[in-house]
């Protein structure tokens, strides 16, 4: 996984920069009820995105593991970001009216991912809102190649940030599905190049589990499109919310 700690400096400018983290942030404001007061942002990173939903009588609190990527938040929201695991939140339980997770539960194993489901939902209030990115990297492959997207469809098990399982696991925590939007990651567009490097590095580990001839006969697909440097369609993100009931 990434050294969060050393990106931390760079990270926003490798990720979209300001434009993707406005428009994750008018997505999130999208599902935000209006009489949303506490939010807390897990997983805050540099706090690019948690610091656009402050408003008047809003308070919001970001929350991040690594201390790194805490500091630079810090700077944007001094005084309004706490170190902490994302799967023991360090909020007492009913304090929040919404939790978000943007980019998270596709870093995390299964048990890492239902613990942090478990973690939100206990520390929004009831009636409380949890607003999450769901299939990320599902949404970056499909828009990328179809042949790619459909390649790797049939190696990989059902994500942590599946949508179908998100809803599962909430629900045993009386959480609801309540809304759903998108937003684009911006800059975020790959080339048929980038694509076949890519596949043939460590970033896309479902290939290991693929027939070695359908990676190499990708790339080679990937190799003859033209125009090969020109950035394809931004990935759409999909966002949900969950109300707990």
């Amino acid at each position: 996984m990434l050294d969060y700690d050393r990106e931390a400096a760079s990270y926003d400018a490798t990720r979209g920069g300001e434009a993707r983290a406005e428009a994750a942030a008018e997505a999130i404001e999208r599902l935000l009820p209006e009489s949303a007061r506490v939010v807390v942002d897990v997983a805050c990173g540099t706090g690019i995105v948690t610091a656009r939903l402050r408003r008047a009588g809003r308070r919001v609190a970001g929350v991040d593991r690594a201390a790194g990527m805490a500091a630079v938040a810090g700077a944007r929201m001094p005084g309004g970001v706490v170190i902490g695991d994302a799967a023991r939140l360090p909020f007492a339980g009913g304090s929040a009216d919404a939790v978000t997770l943007v980019w998270l539960l596709h870093l995390l194993d299964h048990d890492t991912s239902a613990a942090v489901l478990a973690g939100a939902a206990r520390v929004l209030r009831p009636g409380g809102t949890l607003i999450t990115t769901v299939d990320k990297t599902a949404a970056v492959y499909r828009a990328g190649d179809e042949r790619v997207a459909r390649a790797r469809d049939a190696c990989v098990p059902q994500a942590s940030d599946a949508l179908d399982r998100v809803l599962a696991v909430g629900a045993g925590h009386g959480l609801a599905m309540a809304g759903r939007t998108t937003f684009a990651g911006l800059g975020q567009g790959r080339s048929p190049r980038a694509w076949a490097e890519i596949l043939g590095g460590p970033d896309a580990g479902w290939t290991r589990h693929a027939d070695p001839a359908v990676v190499a006969g990708l790339r080679e697909h990937l190799a003859g499109l033209p125009d090969q440097d020109l950035p394809g369609p931004d990935p759409i993100y999909p966002l949900v919310a969950l109300v707990k009931g």
